[in-house]
């Protein structure tokens, strides 16, 4: 009897770590496309925002932190993950036969969150080796080749944040069989909105640039 409840209680101790550091990733990157935001109001309040950041050594505190959570995150999650592609192909056939909606969004976490597992260090590196950060600075990487980047890394961070947090109210019960129409409704806008605040951020920095 124990030898079965063991592994329960490590999968039950995963499943809540997995969930835990995926809200707090979502929380990061909500604060972060917000305080980017501001440059479409006003480039001199995003370098303020981002000069408090750095006299503070938040920014270069939260750096290495954050990376180490999606590390964290990431590790514990691909032990769900088909990694090959037999296993995938599998995974595609029995979700086609399911019709269910909600694995094919766990297929989209699946491809964002590898897009996210290495863009993440190569934004990180070049924007903390670049100090101070400013949007002077961004312009300059965008005109430098990295707006085709940003033009593939922003969906996928959007789509795997709101997608997460969906499925974390799916899995502990907040969203239930007959609010799920209006969850993903929501999903949808909030994940649109924030993708045309990312874009709209790009497009102001590019324009400073």
């Amino acid at each position: 009897m124990t030898s079965n409840r063991v592994p329960l209680e490590g999968k039950t101790r995963l499943d809540f770590w997995q969930a835990a550091s995926g809200a707090l990733l979502a929380l990061f990157v909500c604060v972060h496309l917000v305080l980017e935001g501001t440059v479409v109001i006003s480039p001199a309040l995003t370098n303020g925002i981002a000069w408090l950041l750095e006299v503070t050594w938040l920014a270069q505190i939260a750096a290495p932190v954050i990376l180490l959570l999606i590390v964290f995150h990431f590790y514990i999650a691909a032990r769900k993950m088909p990694f090959r592609a037999h296993e995938l192909g599998i995974f595609v056939q029995h979700s086609k036969s399911l019709k269910d909606f909600d694995t094919w969004l766990w297929l989209v976490q699946v491809f964002t969150a590898i897009v996210i597992l290495l863009g993440a260090f190569y934004h990180v590196y070049t924007v903390m080796t670049d100090l101070p950060i400013n949007v002077a600075g961004s312009a300059k990487r965008l005109h430098s080749g990295w707006l085709a980047f940003y033009v593939v890394f922003l969906p996928c961070v959007i789509l795997h944040t709101g997608i997460g947090i969906y499925r974390i109210a799916v899995k502990f019960g907040i969203c239930t069989k007959s609010s799920k129409p209006q969850w993903r409704k929501w999903t949808w806008i909030v994940m649109a909105c924030y993708l045309l605040l990312g874009a709209l951020a790009l497009t102001r920095a590019w324009f400073q640039g």
